[in-house]
């Protein structure tokens, strides 16, 4: 078995390695003038089980195609099996047509990391799971939901807990973390005018005296989250923390949860925190390593992956 990296998580990738006890291979992506991306493996790999962390996070197109171009160097070189490890999966907001004339971008990608040469994929919490059905290799999702749930009851106040779910959409995700939790589940329903923006309209379930806990896989803007954690202060909650597996964080989402009635946001390293994120004081981020060195321990030795999340 051999790790690789692309640029996208560094930090992640040598976490991993270490949890795995072996070193990170040596491989060389860099940029030519024009910006087109240049990949060299350093090390000999003809017979190995590859895996290559690599999240298609900002700028996802770059982070994309060093994935890509990284395999074609693992295939040409002869590599026995080539495993794409997706801590974060790009475009899989575009999971369907959201009207007429529009992409399923989600399927596109899944279909050019196939034909580059994958033999299979691996990724944490996907934000769609018919995603996996998108790629005609075998596809690993695994979920944040196990380990949050350790973080939840070694860092919150476990009395009067409630889960909450920022939408509808979320509520399979919301059910798994309350029922580890044993604590009651609460939906908050919202309507979307506009992409990126979104309306509070009212709170399914009471939350007065709670210690609520959000949970979803995405943060992008910020503006549902907030959104969410100020209706619920509104109705009666004690607080109002929140999980998200994937932190996106983009424009001026940071300064927002800053500012905003959230408690707490915890995230993981799915994606590699900005400076800006780990200097605001309510954000706090948990790592993923352990869970993917396992899942990749497993996959190697051709283990049950499953099990894992019983």
């Amino acid at each position: 078995m051999k790790l690789f990296s692309g640029n996208s998580n560094r930090v992640l990738a040598d976490s991993i390695a270490q949890y795995l006890e072996i070193p990170l291979g040596q491989a060389m992506v860099r940029r030519f003038a024009d910006q087109e991306v240049f990949v060299e493996i350093k090390e000999n790999v003809r017979g190995e089980d590859v895996f290559i962390v690599q999240s298609t996070s900002y700028p996802a197109n770059d982070h994309l195609m060093e994935l890509l171009i990284m395999i074609d160097a693992m295939r040409r070189a002869s590599a026995r099996r080539i495993t794409a490890v997706l801590p974060y999966f790009g475009y899989a907001r575009q999971d369907r047509k959201a009207g007429g004339r529009t992409p399923i971008s989600a399927k596109l990608v899944a279909n050019i990391i196939t034909e580059a040469g994958a033999d299979r994929v691996m990724t944490l919490d996907l934000h769609a799971g018919q995603i996996q059905g998108f790629f005609d290799i075998p596809t690993d999702n695994l979920f944040a939901v196990p380990l949050l749930a350790r973080d939840v009851k070694g860092h919150q106040d476990l009395d009067d807990l409630m889960v909450v779910s920022p939408d509808v959409g979320g509520v399979v995700r919301a059910r798994s973390l309350a029922k580890r939790l044993d604590a009651p589940l609460a939906i908050v329903d919202k309507r979307r005018d506009r992409p990126g923006e979104s309306e509070v309209m009212n709170i399914i379930g009471d939350v007065t005296g709670r210690n609520c806990i959000l949970i979803d896989d995405i943060i992008d803007s910020g503006g549902t989250l907030c959104n969410a954690a100020d209706a619920l202060m509104r109705a009666g909650a004690n607080s109002a923390s929140a999980y998200i597996t994937h932190g996106v964080l983009s424009g001026g989402a940071v300064t927002r949860i800053s500012a905003s009635s959230l408690k707490e946001l915890v995230i993981t390293d799915s994606i590699q925190p900005t400076k800006a994120v780990l200097e605001a004081p309510n954000i706090r981020v948990i790592t993923t390593a352990n869970l993917l060195g396992e899942a990749i321990q497993r996959t190697a030795s051709e283990e049950s992956v499953s099990s894992l999340f019983d």
